[in-house]
C-alpha cells in the first residue's frame, strides 16, 4: 500500500477492529462512527505508507485524552482541527503527515477528521498498536531522549468548560499538564503533539497499525453475529478465548482523569487502568498488558469496553500474546509499565 484514499467502509472497519485492539479503552464505538460520519461530511482523508515519505520528514500525533467514562466530555470536530492548525503555526518545521496514539473505537481513526479539514494525510503507523492509559506510553519512547521538549495543543469542552491553548514542557511535564486540563474541561480533550521525524516512527511505532485494525474489523463484521465474532477475532489474532460468564462485580473509579477499576466474571478477575491491565483465574495470570485483554457481549459477539462493563452482564474474555499485536517501543520500556503496578496493585514487569 502506498497512498488510499479513504472510504466510510473503512472507518467502519477501523473502528471495530480498533475498539478490539484498544483492549478495554480507546473510546466508545458510538463516538468513533459519529467521529467518521463527521470525517466524510468533510472530505476524503488519505492514507499513506511510511514509506512515501522521506526519513527526515516531519509528522505529528493525534490523541483524545481523558476518561472514557466521563459524562460531561466534549470534544468537536472544530476543535480537532483547531489543535492540527494550532501546531502548524508553533512548530518550526512543515508537518507532512498526522499519526493517531493508538488504537482504539474513537483513536484508530484519530487525525482522519484533520485530514479531511487540512488535506495532510494520515500516516499508517499509530504511536502504538493497541490503546495504552498514559501519554508517555504514546509517545514513543520519547521519554528517553535527553532534554526533548514536548510540544502539545489541545482544546476540549463547551460552554463554561472550553479550553484551548499549547504548552511546551518535558515530556512527564506537558502530558500531566494536559491530562489535567481535560480534567477541567469536563474529561477529554484532544491533542495534536510531538513532531518527529519520520525515521524515528520507522524505530519506534506501530508501523502499519492501521491496516490492522481495518483488516479486523472486516473479519470481525464479517462473521456471524454472536459468539462466532468473538471466535473469529481470536483466531484471526492467533489469540483464544479465556473464559465466559457473568458478571458478578464491577467496581469503576475515575482518578485524575483515567478509569480505574476491577471486575470478576466467576473465578476470573480483570484489573483495568483505561484499558484491560491484567486477567486472572483462579489467582493464575493469563494475560498481562501489554498482551491484548478484550471483553466482548458474550450473547452477540459486540466489543464491550471497561467503562460500558456492568453487573449481570454476559461477557466473554479474549487474551492475545503481545508478540501477536504491531507495538510501540514504550511497550518495553519498563519504567513505563512499571507506572501501572501502583495504580492497580498488581505486578505489571
Amino acid at each position: 500500500m502506498a497512498r488510499k484514499t479513504l472510504t466510510m467502509e473503512d472507518a467502519k472497519k477501523a473502528v471495530y477492529g480498533g475498539c478490539i485492539l484498544g483492549g478495554g479503552g480507546g473510546g466508545w464505538i458510538h463516538d468513533g462512527l459519529q467521529k467518521a460520519e463527521s470525517t466524510f461530511s468533510i472530505g476524503q482523508p488519505e492514507l499513506v505508507s511510511i514509506d512515501e515519505l522521506q526519513g527526515g520528514d516531519y509528522v505529528v500525533n493525534v490523541s483524545l485524552v481523558g476518561a472514557p467514562s466521563s459524562k460531561e466530555a466534549s470534544v468537536s470536530s472544530d476543535q480537532f482541527v483547531e489543535t492540527v492548525n494550532r501546531m502548524l503555526k508553533e512548530f518550526h518545521h512543515p508537518i507532512k503527515a498526522l499519526m493517531t496514539n493508538e488504537n482504539g473505537a474513537a483513536t484508530t481513526i484519530n487525525g482522519w477528521l484533520q485530514a479531511a479539514a487540512t488535506g495532510l494525510p494520515v500516516i499508517d503507523a499509530p504511536s502504538n498498536g493497541r490503546a495504552h492509559p498514559t501519554g508517555a506510553m504514546g509517545s514513543m519512547n520519547l521519554s528517553e531522549v535527553d532534554g526533548y521538549v514536548s510540544i502539545q495543543s489541545f482544546a476540549g469542552g463547551k460552554g463554561k468548560r472550553q479550553v484551548e491553548g499549547v504548552v511546551k514542557s518535558s515530556l512527564e511535564s506537558a502530558g500531566k499538564i494536559v491530562r489535567s486540563i481535560s480534567v477541567e474541561a469536563g474529561g477529554m480533550v484532544a491533542v495534536c503533539r510531538n513532531p518527529v521525524t519520520v525515521d524515528y516512527v520507522k524505530e519506534n511505532a506501530a508501523v502499519g497499525g492501521i491496516t490492522q485494525a481495518i483488516e479486523l474489523g472486516e473479519v470481525f463484521l464479517s462473521a456471524p453475529e454472536g459468539p462466532e465474532r468473538i471466535e473469529a477475532v481470536a483466531s484471526h489474532l492467533k489469540g483464544r478465548v479465556i473464559h465466559s460468564g457473568t458478571v458478578s462485580y464491577c467496581e469503576l473509579e475515575e482518578k485524575g482523569g483515567f478509569d480505574v477499576g476491577f471486575v470478576k466474571v466467576d473465578d476470573l478477575e480483570l484489573t483495568f487502568w483505561n484499558e484491560y491491565m491484567t486477567v486472572e483465574v483462579n489467582g493464575q495470570r493469563k494475560g498481562t498488558f501489554p498482551d491484548l485483554i478484550m471483553t466482548f457481549n458474550a450473547e452477540t459477539g459486540m466489543p464491550v469496553v471497561s467503562a460500558e462493563v456492568k453487573e449481570g452482564l454476559k461477557v466473554a474474555v479474549i487474551s492475545v500474546p503481545k508478540e501477536n499485536l504491531k507495538l510501540s517501543s514504550t511497550m518495553y520500556n519498563h519504567n513505563l509499565l512499571k507506572t501501572i503496578e501502583p495504580v492497580i496493585n498488581k505486578k505489571i514487569v
